[in-house]
């Protein structure tokens, strides 16, 4: 009965998170373009099908291995088992698919952390520095994963040990309970998750928002504080669960990552919803009525529409923190915002509904992109 109900969790965890990419992908599709796909873009679907590969995993181990493995036996136990026995089979098989469900599992998980860094590169693109931070996660992530795939692979010798039965192979060698592949992956995950919040949450800190907006991005992008209290709650439930070691592995691991594939997905699917809300009048903003054209720059450095003598001022204009909705009323994603660099402001001119328009290569912002203007802010 546990199994069953376990097998109905997982798959509807399952259906759910290919749900939400598919989504991801049309409001990406709709916002950019498919020309304009990016990297992370095309790693997200693989992440589903990995997810998909990993859920398959941990349904073996609960319903066909009955979540057994070579844990929780003791010397004598196993010398009474016979290796033609049915019990020796299923604990054998289900150590292996522990090896394979491990390896899944923080594949997937990198997966994830690869698209945000992809992500946050063109979130923080033109911003001074930023690109190196960019770069040390991408050096991080792809570090770590080896680590954590070399303890999962390597951490017991000869791999065969893995599935041993007798004699005892010790804890390092009983994939669904060792200790090194718990600790290293816990801690290299939560650090690496660290880091990767680290990026947009200072910034979102000093970026002059309304009380509400500024909440929405912070709550959106801390939401990785969520995967990492799931890792660390997965880690102690395997290393205190005894015989339930391996069911328990495969159950949280599943729980675990569906979080992870939905926070992961949540920064590209939040503005689309945001503006379906405001068109169909559920959201309002914290400053005027609902439908006004009200945006806010998220730095000191971004332009402000001044008096009728600033179309005749020049003045150095520094790249703001692009964020997705940002302009919050007509921009729903971050590639509608400003190209990366420095860019001087000059003649900037005020459209009748009090926005400034920085010159481009020859379009007007209305809302979208045309030819390579956009509305910077408007508070008028």
């Amino acid at each position: 009965m546990a199994g069953d109900d376990f097998a109905v969790e997982a798959f509807t965890l399952l259906a759910i998170a290919i749900v939400t990419i598919a989504i991801r992908i049309v409001a990406r599709w709709f916002t950019a373009g498919w020309k304009n796909f990016m990297l992370d873009d095309y790693l997200m679907p693989l992440a589903g099908v990995v997810y998909g590969l990993e859920t398959g995993a941990a349904y073996c181990v609960s319903a066909w291995w009955k979540g057994l493995a070579n844990n929780a036996m003791t010397d004598a136990e196993r010398a009474a088992l016979s290796p033609t026995s049915e019990e020796y089979h299923l604990r054998v098989g289900g150590s292996k698919t522990q090896v394979l469900g491990w390896s899944l599992y923080t594949t997937l998980l990198w997966l994830l952390k690869s698209c945000m860094a992809v992500f946050y590169s063109r979130l923080t693109a033109g911003l001074i520095n930023m690109h190196i931070r960019i770069r040390i996660a991408y050096f991080l992530i792809g570090a770590t994963y080896i680590a954590v795939i070399i303890s999962i692979l390597a951490g017991c010798h000869p791999i065969q040990k893995n599935w041993q039965i007798n004699p005892n192979p010790g804890n390092y060698c009983q994939p669904a309970v060792s200790h090194i592949d718990v600790y290293v992956t816990v801690v290299l995950n939560v650090a690496t998750d660290v880091y990767l919040i680290s990026i947009p949450t200072p910034i979102l800190f000093k970026a002059r928002l309304p009380w509400r907006e500024k909440l929405e991005l912070l709550i959106l992008f801390s939401g990785g504080t969520f995967v990492m209290a799931c890792g660390i709650l997965r880690c102690v439930l395997i290393v205190t669960a005894g015989a339930n070691g391996a069911s328990q592995a495969g159950s949280w691991a599943c729980r675990e990552t569906f979080v992870a594939v939905i926070i992961g997905n949540a920064p590209m699917i939040y503005p689309m919803c945001r503006r379906l809300a405001m068109r169909a009048g559920w959201y309002m903003s914290t400053k005027g009525t609902k439908g006004s054209s009200q945006s806010y720059p998220l730095s000191d450095g971004a332009a402000h529409s001044g008096t009728d003598n600033s179309k005749n001022k020049r003045r150095k204009f520094k790249h703001p923190l692009s964020l997705p909705d940002t302009q919050w009323n007509t921009v729903s994603d971050e590639q509608m915002m400003l190209p990366p660099g420095e860019w001087e402001v000059s003649h900037a001119a005020r459209d009748g509904d009090g926005s400034v328009v920085v010159p481009g290569n020859g379009g007007v912002y209305d809302g979208g992109w045309k030819g390579g203007r956009e509305t910077v802010v408007s508070t008028a």
